[in-house]
This record gives structure tokens, C-alpha cells and sequence, in this order.
């Protein structure tokens, strides 16, 4: 059987703007295509960070020029940023497949992602985004029930929380695809997050941490491995340090450790951990790679990269 892969994109293999977001996708294709090309079966899962808050922005300050319409809330934001980020990245990763003469549909599935209203991230929000407010602009949004932080000199703005993901909605329809040999884009952004009352599933208002999707995702559709491509070749501890030092090859033991350590940004570095560890440990004979997404080739043939094993 063919090994499954699960391929974290991060912001550089996107870009930030629409015309950033074409060209970066050309070469993230390549990096796909290479993996496909080599025998393997792929999901892909995304950032979404700059797209979502951009189209926060553009749908509230329409809704405030035409009050004929409703703000958007987070949850379509993050849908919207799911149809527009797959759309470029199925048809950039079909075009390269077809030059190589090989075919293979390449789909996205919008994905509802379950998370625990009592989740303590909710009490805490951490994730900024949309643009700049005044303090009447944020003093409207706080009666609405909203997070607002402000940043001095600059102004106010949004923010949202992080809760962990607990259930992907539509796993079924991923597995059916990947089973089918497809190439599947799926829970990006970290999903579209839900709240489960009764049959009716509920917006959240906030993100997830698209690391952790993707580690739920792999874990979801019983991948072999789990690839994180950020903007590093190697992951570094110490970072900054005399005694700065890349990782190559490490055990999930040995990640837990340097995780507890406090080695990683707690918005960095730390999630991509924590969802390596969390898929490796749960079955033998996984493994998880973390690298930058034109280093993906020799990462797998141990030549570069963390790996962890």
C-alpha cells in the first residue's frame, strides 16, 4: 500500500496577498507534485492567518458602509479563506501534475472542525486580527461581547481565541478521497470551528491552531507521516544562544522534553511539537518532519530537516 502523508503549508507557501499568494503557489505545487511523483498518497492542510483577517476586515467595513447587511461573523470568514486558498492551491497542484503527465483530481473540502465550548482558551483569547479601531469602533465591539486589545500609538484590534481541536466533521469524505487514491485539501486555516448543539453545528468565534488540525487530520485519515514546512530548514534550539543548536533526528521523548524545556514560541514552534508528538505517539512506526517546503526531497532521505521519530 502507498504511504499517507499529511503536508502542513505554512505562510511562505502562500504568501500574504492575492497576487503573493499565485506565485508562491507555483512552487508549493512543485513540492506537492515531488511527493505524489515519489508514490505517495496526500492531504494538505494550511495557514490562513493574513487571508482570514483580510477578509474580516472587507466584510465589516462593507457591512458598516451598507447597513443594510450583517458583519460577518469568524466562522464564515474562515469558510471563505478555506474556498479561496483551495481553489488556487487544487488548481496550481493539478497543473504541475498534468505537466508530468500524471492525473490525479485534486480537491478541497470545506471542513468543520468540533471544538469544546468550555475550553479554557476561550477565557483567554490570543489571536489578533482585522484592522486598526478607534476607541468608539472598539468600545462597540466589547458590547457586542468581543475581545479587544490595544496597541500603543497604533490603535485597537480584534481578538479572537484558540481552542484545540477535537473532532475533524467531515473526516469521512477525506478518507473516501485519499482512499480513492485523490489528492485532498482539507481543515485549513486549522478548520472551520464548531460548536456541536444537538444535530446543528454552531460558528465559533475564534481560530484554530492549524499545526494541531493538521496533527488531528493525520491522525484522523491513519497517515504514515506528518510533514510541517515553515519557513526553516531545521528547527533550532537555544535559538540565539552561544550554544544555538539545529535538530536533525530526534525521538517524540526527546521533543517532549525540549517542549518542556520552553524551547519553542508558544505560537511558533511549540504547536508544530505538540501535534508531532501527539500523531507519533499514538501508533508505532510514525514520523513527523519539520522543515522548509523546498527541503521537503531531502528531508525524507534524512539528508536535512527535524525529524522526529
Amino acid at each position: 500500500m502507498k504511504k499517507r502523508v499529511v503536508v502542513a503549508l505554512g505562510h511562505r507557501a502562500l504568501g500574504t496577498t492575492l497576487p503573493e499568494q499565485k506565485v508562491a503557489v507555483k512552487h508549493t505545487a512543485k513540492c506537492i507534485a515531488d511527493l505524489i511523483e515519489e508514490g505517495y498518497t496526500v492531504a494538505i492542510t494550511h495557514s490562513n492567518a493574513p487571508q482570514v483577517g483580510m477578509i474580516h476586515t472587507a466584510m465589516n467595513e462593507f457591512a458598516k458602509a451598507h447597513p443594510e447587511y450583517t458583519a460577518c461573523p469568524m466562522s464564515v470568514c474562515s469558510a471563505m479563506s478555506q474556498g479561496y486558498i483551495g481553489y488556487d492551491l487544487q488548481n496550481g497542484i493539478r497543473e504541475e501534475l498534468l505537466n508530468r503527465g500524471i492525473y490525479r483530481t485534486v480537491s478541497t473540502v470545506l471542513t468543520q472542525v468540533i471544538v469544546d465550548p468550555y475550553d479554557e482558551a476561550f477565557y483567554t483569547p490570543t489571536k489578533v486580527l482585522g484592522r486598526y479601531m478607534n476607541a468608539q469602533e472598539a468600545n462597540d465591539e466589547r458590547k457586542k461581547g468581543n475581545y479587544v486589545i490595544e496597541e500603543p500609538g497604533k490603535g485597537f484590534r480584534r481578538v479572537v481565541s484558540a481552542p484545540n481541536p477535537v473532532k475533524i466533521v467531515e473526516l469521512d469524505a477525506v478518507n473516501a478521497l485519499l482512499n480513492a487514491d485523490q489528492v485532498v485539501v482539507a481543515a485549513g486555516g486549522g478548520g472551520i470551528p464548531v460548536m456541536e448543539q444537538d444535530n446543528h453545528l454552531k460558528g465559533a468565534s475564534a481560530v484554530i491552531e492549524k499545526d494541531l488540525a493538521a496533527g488531528k487530520l493525520a491522525e484522523g485519515v491513519n497517515a504514515d507521516m506528518l510533514i510541517i514546512l515553515t519557513s526553516v530548514e531545521k528547527v533550532l534550539i537555544n535559538f540565539g544562544q552561544p550554544d544555538e543548536q539545529p535538530l536533525g533526528e530526534i525521538t517524540a521523548a526527546q521533543a517532549r522534553e525540549y517542549m518542556e524545556e520552553g524551547h519553542f514560541g508558544i505560537y511558533n514552534m511549540l504547536p508544530k511539537f505538540r501535534a508531532a508528538v501527539e500523531f507519533i505517539e499514538e501508533r508505532e512506526g510514525r514520523s513527523a518532519y519539520i522543515t522548509s517546503f523546498d527541503k521537503v526531497r531531502d528531508a525524507l532521505k534524512g539528508k536535512t530537516g527535524t525529524i522526529i521519530v
